[in-house]
């Protein structure tokens, strides 16, 4: 198992204490972009067109976690 899956799984068993440089290495990792415009939150985009936006400060709050996990595995974003 790669370094970005354990992660991956460590983010969905436990939403809580991730570093915005965490949520960026598996969105990566798993092709999705990642966009800094320069404010405080950080914007994931999966191949598909959904998005999640991210805080950038610390710490992140367990629902943006849950929503980035969601995004990685299923494709939904914050939309939904």
């Amino acid at each position: 198992m790669s370094k970005s899956a354990k992660l991956l799984a460590a983010m969905e068993a436990n939403p809580r204490d991730w570093t915005i440089d965490q949520v960026e290495t598996v969105a990566r990792a798993y092709g999705l972009r990642v966009h800094r415009p320069g404010g405080s939150h950080c914007i994931i985009r999966h191949t598909n067109g959904r998005k999640v936006s991210v805080p950038a400060h610390r710490p992140i709050k367990p629902i943006y976690i849950r929503q980035f996990v969601r995004l990685v595995k299923h494709g939904t974003g914050d939309e939904e």
